[in-house]
Order: structure tokens, then C-alpha cells, then sequence
């Protein structure tokens, strides 16, 4: 039962909803009918708001309350939804007739680099393979601060950025559209409840702060990035745009699906240890289409999976906090690409053509080094379970020309 925010698109304003097949449930709607009395958040309101940040300020409790109201009402044998068709009407949209908007207002975005592989291939690429991990990677999770503005829904359309570009026979940097533009696979979770500004939060507590995880691509252009990165790391090449999915799947729905973290060697300082003696993660697949305009469907060029990520979700919270900065509702933070160790499990365009020395073919004869306009690109998850599956939904996103300089 994801949650998502969404808007008829015959009329009404923006209200929260859930994933139920080829419907949404209107929250808002139910709320009103009275359907989640003895919950925490039932008549606040919060279900009638542009976005989740209002009900996943009040709390780990209320999000569990909540999740178990409704899947009772969902429930063959409970008749007050199943019995009511005015209230049936009222509640429940077909997803062709409502427009999907962002989940959240995200006041922050900090975007992580936790998978090992991907670490060490670009450390490869552009280091060699001796000084592929810098030597804090595998001593904590390495991150930066995001563009917040430019995060969009899936299916917005993503044009091609500008900036200053410094190719290798030049004597000094041009302005124009990238060359190297650039998906990265990623997953992101949404803060619920924050932190008071100086106040770590202990690793042992940061997943009780998680609200949900979606889907991330952080678009990149390459060659305005190698430019501009050093000294204080990515500006323009990261901001232009970064998609998410609508569907907020919660953090308690994934239990089932939690897995051993990989191991970590040298272990971490106590701050980023767990209590318990072994650490978690989650069984996550993750797959990666393009479809350029010459092809009717998408390709698959990309499959991994959550569980290569090095440093955990928790983690990834705890250090984020240590220093006292505060995290506050809504806040996203992205994995950074998620790669594994097999090449069709890379998780962007870099490693996928190994920086262009080895082009991507295409069933229909098309090759790709970087992303060209018109490409769509369209991110998948899910979780399989025995004779179910949890999905994520996707994200997506196509490729327009760079606006024209008058």
C-alpha cells in the first residue's frame, strides 16, 4: 500500500492517497466518512493536503495505525467500505482519471555514494584501479548537499543542461549543452520525523525516523561535472534535475524483505555500528529501460539490486546527524548509484560503457555512449515475495534539446 499524492483530473485539489491496483483510495475521503476513528491521525486533516509532510510529522506510531485501518478496510470481510457504494464512489479513482504530483515538499536533498562498486568503478575509471576508494570511503558514508528545487515527479520531461565544458585538446572551457549526459540508479527515503538541530540521532533509533522509500534517478551531465567538481564537489552538473517516483513505499512494509548488509571492512567507529551484532538491508530489485524515439518499447540495459549498497539506511542517518545537523519532514536522501559487480548490473551510463570504450548496442542496431535527446529512460522496483509482489512503481523521464541561446 504505497502512499502518493494525487489530484483528479476532472476537478478537486491535491489530496493523499494509496495504491490499490489500477485505483487510488482517496485517504482524504475515508478521513472525512470517519473510517479511521481511534487513530492517531484521524480529523486533522492531514490526509486533504498537497503533501504527506503533515502525517509523517506525527510519527511512527500513527503511520502503523494508519497502514493497518485501511488494510482492514480492504478486507473481504469488512463491510463498511465493501458495502457502501456512495462512499465506494467517492474513495476510489481509477489512476487513468488522476494526475500523480510529488510526494513530499522537500525542503532538503542530500545524495550518498554507498555502493562500493560503483565507488570503485569510477575510482578505476579516473584514478586506476590502485586508488580507486579515497581513503575515507570504507571509514563513512560519503554524501553532498542537493538541489531540493529541481526534483520532479516521474514522467516530467528533462532537458538537456548548459554549462561550462573543458574537452581535453582545449585550451580553456566553452559554454554549451552537455555532451555527457547521464542517468543514476538510485533509491531514496523520506525523512518522517526529524531531529532537534544538535541533536544526533543514534544509529539504533535512525529507521524509526524513515517514513518510506522511492525511486530516484539523479540525472548527471558528466563533462560539466568533471570540470566544475573540485574543489567543493558537484554544482551545475547535478542540479538541473532529479526525478522521483509518486509511490512512497513504507519503511514497515519491507520487513519481510530485510537481508544481511554486506560486511564491513575495517569495521566502522561506534557511531555507525549497531546494536545488534549483524546489520540489515533490503532485498530490493531494481532494473533500468531506455527507449529511444526510433524504437516502438523500452530496453532493459540495467539490473541491480538494493542490497549492493555498502553503507546502510541507518547509517547513511546516523552520519548524516552526528555533527547536529537536523533533519526535518519530507527531507530526502538518495543511495547514490547502486551497482553490483556484474556489468549489466552498473547502475549508470559511465560504468555501463566503461566511459565510452565499450557503446551500449541496442536490439535495433542503435548504440549509446551518453544519453541522446528523445531517450526516455524508466527506473523499476520491487520486492518478490512467496506469490506476491511489492511494487515501487517507476520513474521516468525523457530527453529534450538544450534551449536555444537568443
Amino acid at each position: 500500500m504505497p502512499y502518493g499524492v494525487f489530484r483528479p483530473k476532472q476537478e478537486g485539489s491535491p489530496r493523499i492517497g494509496v495504491a490499490i491496483g489500477r485505483y487510488v483510495l482517496d485517504l482524504a475521503a475515508l478521513d472525512e466518512a470517519g473510517c479511521f476513528e481511534g487513530t492517531a491521525a484521524a480529523g486533522r486533516g492531514v490526509f486533504a493536503k498537497p503533501s504527506l509532510n503533515a502525517f509523517m510529522a506525527l510519527g511512527r506510531r500513527a503511520w502503523s495505525e494508519l497502514r493497518a485501518a485501511v488494510a482492514r478496510l480492504l478486507g473481504a470481510d469488512e463491510p463498511s467500505l465493501r458495502d457502501n457504494d456512495a462512499l465506494k464512489e467517492r474513495a476510489l479513482h481509477p489512476l487513468s482519471e488522476v494526475e500523480l504530483l510529488l510526494p513530499a515538499e522537500i525542503g532538503d536533498y542530500t545524495d550518498f555514494y554507498a555502493s562500493k562498486a560503483h565507488a570503485a568503478n569510477v575510482g578505476t575509471l579516473f584514478r586506476g584501479k590502485d586508488n580507486a576508494l579515497m581513503p575515507n570511503w570504507l571509514h563513512l558514508p560519503v554524501g553532498y548537499h542537493g538541489r531540493a528545487s529541481s526534483i520532479v515527479v516521474s514522467g516530467t520531461d528533462v532537458r538537456r543542461p548548459q554549462g561550462q565544458l573543458k574537452l581535453p585538446d582545449a585550451a580553456a572551457p566553452a559554454f554549451g549543452p552537455t555532451r555527457q549526459l547521464d542517468f543514476e540508479l538510485e533509491m531514496g527515503w523520506l525523512i518522517g520525523t526529524g531531529n532537534e538541530l544538535g541533536q544526533p540521532i543514534p544509529i539504533e533509533e535512525a529507521e524509526g525516523h524513515l517514513f518510506g522509500l522511492v525511486l530516484v534517478n539523479d540525472w548527471s551531465a558528466r563533462d560539466i561535472q568533471a570540470w566544475e567538481y573540485q574543489p567543493l564537489g558537484p554544482f551545475l552538473g547535478k542540479s538541473f534535475a532529479t526525478s522521483i517516483s509518486p509511490w512512497v513505499v513504507p519503511l514497515e512494509a519491507l520487513e519481510p524483505f530485510r537481508i544481511p548488509a554486506q560486511r564491513q571492512e575495517p569495521a566502522p567507529l561506534p557511531y555507525l555500528s549497531p546494536g545488534q551484532p549483524d546489520s540489515s538491508t533490503f532485498n530490493i530489485e531494481l532494473a533500468v529501460s531506455l527507449q529511444s524515439e526510433a524504437m516502438a518499447n523500452a530496453e532493459m540495459i540495467a539490473n541491480s539490486n538494493y542490497r549492493h549498497l555498502y553503507w546502510t539506511i541507518g547509517q547513511q542517518v546516523a552520519h548524516h546527524t552526528a555533527g547536529g545537523c537536523n533533519l526535518r519532514p519530507g527531507d530526502l536522501l538518495a543511495s547514490g548509484t547502486i551497482s553490483g559487480e556484474r556489468r549489466e548490473s552498473r547502475g549508470c551510463m559511465l560504468e555501463l560503457t566503461w566511459r565510452g570504450t565499450e557503446p551500449l548496442r541496442m536490439s535495433g542496431g542503435e548504440e549509446r555512449v551518453w544519453l541522446e535527446d528523445g531517450d526516455r529512460i524508466v527506473m523499476s522496483g520491487w520486492c518478490q515475495g512467496d506469490g506476491y509482489r511489492i511494487g515501487f512503481g517507476e520513474v521516468s523521464g525523457r530527453i529534450v534539446p538544450a534551449r536555444v541561446r537568443t
